[in-house]
């Protein structure tokens, strides 16, 4: 998905490989680029498992396969060659487009409509869609044709087949790279890998430990627009971690900062305190979707909203010239023996 936004979400606190002399399952690394960014493997390589050099391939022929799917900066993508089409049409699709389509509909239904997978042309209106034309406060009169062509309850899957019922464009960068990260990781599996971390387009999962025993561990970063800093750093086997912010992809307009995450419901950027969450989940994929329902939802009804949901989550809302943190019972619950680590 060449140009895709990136989240602002996680920074790996990444060690050096450990081999041959000191373990005798060496810790293997291999990487490349995709949807617009890039994609991390660590592995620990047992006897079990294979070389980086027969698992690469298959990770990558994976991932493009996901790019012909679901990419909307390319024209001949399943999804593009739906989004094209008119409305009262019925296309058939891949189970991984229809499994996100479920799963963006639940994310609507439990946020009341503060996630939508059709904000595609309000994305470019604003200019941060593919097809944007510059980053501008649209006129009153844009805002309210784009909002005519925005709202997934219009969409429907009927058997094996995507329907919408408007001229509907779906976008599936805020939940793609999360998806992308728990097939590799199930890829890995089944390949006979016990220990590794994925990690693509900021999107996260460790699973089990490194060669010397010690785990994995990831920094959140401060919310900084003008370099990564770790605020925090977690242990983590067995989750993957999302984090949404507002304060690397925004521009500002008359002296206003507009940010890239907008709110299906007024089809305009969040305007708000929070400017980042971080969500963690046994699923990257609802990790990924979490983190940026929390985030158009706002520090208060978003934290209301993850401790109803018993999601370990962690807040960052701007106050006055710093931050303040917050966390749900969930996260402190999981992170308890932990604590503050720099």
């Amino acid at each position: 998905m060449p140009g895709a936004v990136l989240k602002p979400v996680i920074a790996a606190a990444l060690a050096a490989a450990l081999t041959g002399c000191l373990f005798s399952e060496p810790l293997e690394t291999f990487a490349g680029p995709t949807m617009g960014s890039t994609y991390t493997v660590k592995y620990v390589r047992s006897s079990a498992a294979p070389a980086p050099g027969e698992l690469k391939p298959e990770v990558e022929a994976f991932l493009a396969e996901l790019d012909a799917q679901m990419s909307t900066y390319r024209d001949d993508s399943a999804i593009e060659r739906f989004n094209r089409a008119p409305a009262g049409t019925c296309q058939p699709m891949a189970e991984p487009i229809l499994e996100l389509v479920r799963y963006g509909q639940e994310l609507g239904e439990l946020s009341g409509g503060a996630f939508d997978l059709t904000l595609e042309p309000l994305l470019n209106l604003w200019g941060f869609g593919p097809k944007g034309q510059g980053e501008q406060v649209p006129s009153s009169a844009a805002l309210a044709e784009a909002r005519q062509r925005v709202g997934q309850h219009q969409l429907r899957i009927e058997g094996r087949q995507l329907c919408k019922d408007a001229a509907l464009e779906v976008d599936f960068n805020a939940i793609a790279a999360g998806y992308a990260v728990d097939r590799i990781g199930e890829l890995l599996q089944a390949r006979g890998v016990r220990s590794y971390m994925v990690e693509a387009t900021g999107e996260l999962k460790a699973v089990g430990r490194k060669p010397d025993g010690s785990p994995w561990r990831i920094a959140i970063e401060a919310p900084r627009d003008d370099q990564r800093v770790a605020q925090r750093v977690i242990e983590l086997d067995g989750y993957g971690v999302s984090t949404s912010g507002d304060y690397r992809n925004y521009f500002e307009e008359n002296g206003q900062r507009y940010s890239h995450s907008l709110d299906p419901r007024s089809g305009a950027p969040i305007n708000h305190r929070l400017a980042a969450v971080t969500v963690i989940t046994p699923s990257a994929l609802h990790a990924d979707g979490l983190s940026t329902v929390l985030m158009v939802l706002g520090p208060e009804r978003g934290y209301a909203l993850a401790e109803r949901e018993q999601l370990a989550a962690f807040f960052v809302t701007r106050e006055g010239e710093g931050f303040s943190k917050r966390s749900t019972p969930a996260f402190d619950a999981l992170f308890a023996a932990q604590g503050e680590k720099p």
